[in-house]
């Protein structure tokens, strides 16, 4: 009779469980979590300024040997503005006068590239030369078009055809013969929205699988309507497949330069709203099932300038990172990467790894990927991460909670309906708030966290974790970030102590999504006999 009721107990808790889901202690001997074959992870970035860019005062060298030699990165791809330049990568200004991005690239930017590596430099680095696009009508996209081997001539072709089409740059700027081909192929859309759209449609058309199209600082300005990220994504889904949610610029007052008095335009917890808002732009999209990713980047120009006045951001890697899972060893691997949406990113080094996935039975989905299963089915979610002994500021680092954040995914709206319009998605909510009473830890030092639940209906599960605490006066309400407030002060070299403060007292990580997909064939329970019907 004990033994009954004992078994009956033990059922009822299952049950339990898996209606409403349950955190359970993990085992800790990491024996489920076997590495991948091929690939590994990779950190990097995709916009960073050099002289060439006229609002930046570092030169290339300076740029890569802080990336790379003094903050472990990976990857670069540098990202000056698309427009003309005025300077070579050293600063000294062009004797003949300005000349187009394009122009510049090739004559500056590649070759000192190439002799830097040719010298033996960043050996083990993946080098990109991208561009920083001001998109008519709207603000700037991180561009780049990989069109043969890095520095060949049909790339550098490839980017001069672009900035011709897609910039107002004087025709007299470019070769001729260069235009007379151009011409028979295409008109130049440079000034209307219409011709942002023709830009990203001759992306997909011609660069589908090497290129990108991302939106930097989204909210800065707020120019885009949720409608023209719709229509973005679908006019060019391998192309612009996501956005600067965590964005650079964090040493400025107004931390990631965004200044403006809406709330939409803020930052909190240094994320742009579109990502920190549960429920907003970020969830809505995801809402349609939409593989659009979020991302962190430098955006360096310089961190304090020269003569002490102001200050931007950080080096590429010193603050906000991208961990990528890449499969190979050039730019092209690194864009498949990215595209996906097996990523996670980091302000602070608050973590170095994560481990995210959802499993049922034998199946599982990671990152960017789906997970099919039939309607009722049992899930199980599994968050592995870690964090340095100390991040680059010198800080211990520790994360106090990770949330479990879910919603429903109900199909893309369409074009001309209310709901394309709409920037939010009612459905999401923090499923379940994580902190260390929550997790144990594996042999390999991972901090791990198993939660079951049912897949009842199709939905998303994503990360995000801080270093704050749930109730923090002016940081955080009910565990989610607050509006960053400028930091005001009249003394500079008090000023950039303070924002440096700021920053690194407050720091966040974003994973990217997992899908969940049910049929409409529920699981039926067992009969008598104890066979499923």
């Amino acid at each position: 009779m004990q033994l009954k009721k004992k078994t009956i107990m033990v059922l009822a808790l299952s049950l339990s469980i898996l209606s409403q889901g349950m955190v359970v202690h993990a085992k800790t001997d990491g024996a489920k979590f076997k590495p991948e074959r091929s690939g590994k992870w990779m950190t990097g970035e995709y916009h960073a300024h050099t002289y060439q860019s006229d609002d930046a005062s570092q030169s290339l060298q300076e740029l890569l040997d802080n990336g790379f030699e003094q903050y472990g990165l990976d990857w670069i791809a540098v990202s000056d503005h698309l427009r003309v330049s005025k300077r070579d990568d050293e600063g000294n200004p062009l004797a003949g006068g300005p000349v187009p991005f394009s122009q510049g690239m090739a004559l500056y930017q590649i070759p000192k590239i190439q002799q830097l590596q040719a010298a033996g430099k960043y050996k083990n680095n993946i080098i990109f030369s991208g561009f920083e696009w001001d998109m008519p009508t709207y603000e700037h996209v991180g561009v780049g078009i990989i069109a043969g081997t890095f520095g060949s001539e049909s790339s550098l072709k490839t980017t001069r055809q672009f900035e011709y089409l897609f910039t107002d740059r004087d025709e007299a700027m470019f070769d001729p013969k260069d235009v007379a081909d151009w011409k028979k192929q295409d008109s130049r859309a440079n000034t209307t929205s219409e011709d942002a759209r023709t830009a990203l449609a001759w992306l997909q058309k011609n660069y589908a699988n090497s290129s990108y199209a991302l939106l930097n600082h989204p909210s800065r300005k707020t120019v885009y309507t949720i409608a023209d990220i719709r229509d973005f994504n679908n006019i060019a889904p391998n192309v612009v497949f996501g956005m600067e949610g965590m964005p650079g610029n964090q040493m400025e007052p107004d931390r990631g330069g965004l200044n403006l008095t809406t709330p939409e335009n803020r930052t909190y917890g240094g994320a742009d709203y579109m990502i920190a808002k549960v429920g907003g732009v970020w969830d809505a999209l995801l809402g349609e099932g939409r593989e659009f990713w979020n991302f962190a980047n430098s955006d360096s120009h310089f961190e304090i300038s020269d003569n002490r006045l102001y200050s931007s951001g950080y080096w590429p890697g010193q603050y906000a990172k991208n961990y990528t899972w890449v499969n190979g060893k050039d730019m092209q691997s690194v864009l498949n990467g990215m595209r996906s949406g097996k990523s996670f990113s980091v302000h602070g080094d608050l973590i170095n790894a994560l481990d995210f996935r959802v499993r049922h039975g034998n199946k599982q989905a990671e990152m960017g990927s789906k997970l099919q299963v039939k309607q009722g089915n049992p899930i199980e979610i599994t968050i592995r991460f870690k964090s340095p002994k100390q991040n680059n500021n010198g800080d211990s680092v520790e994360v106090d909670h990770v949330d479990l954040i879910s919603g429903d995914v109900t199909g893309k709206a369409q074009p001309g309906t209310a709901a394309y319009g709409k920037s939010t998605n009612d459905s999401t909510k923090v499923v379940k708030r994580f902190t260390s009473k929550d997790w144990t830890t594996d042999r390999d030092g991972y901090n791990v966290i198993t939660y079951r639940t049912k897949a009842t209906k199709d939905q998303y599960f994503r990360l995000r974790g801080t270093n704050l605490g749930v109730n923090v006066a002016g940081e955080t309400s009910h565990g989610d970030p607050l509006m960053d407030p400028k930091t005001d002060i009249e003394d500079n070299e008090q000023r950039f102590g303070e924002i440096n403060k700021r920053n690194y007292s407050d720091l966040w990580f974003y994973s990217n999504p997992i899908f969940v997909s049910v049929d409409d064939k529920p699981v039926k329970a067992p009969n008598k006999q104890g066979k499923h019907s």
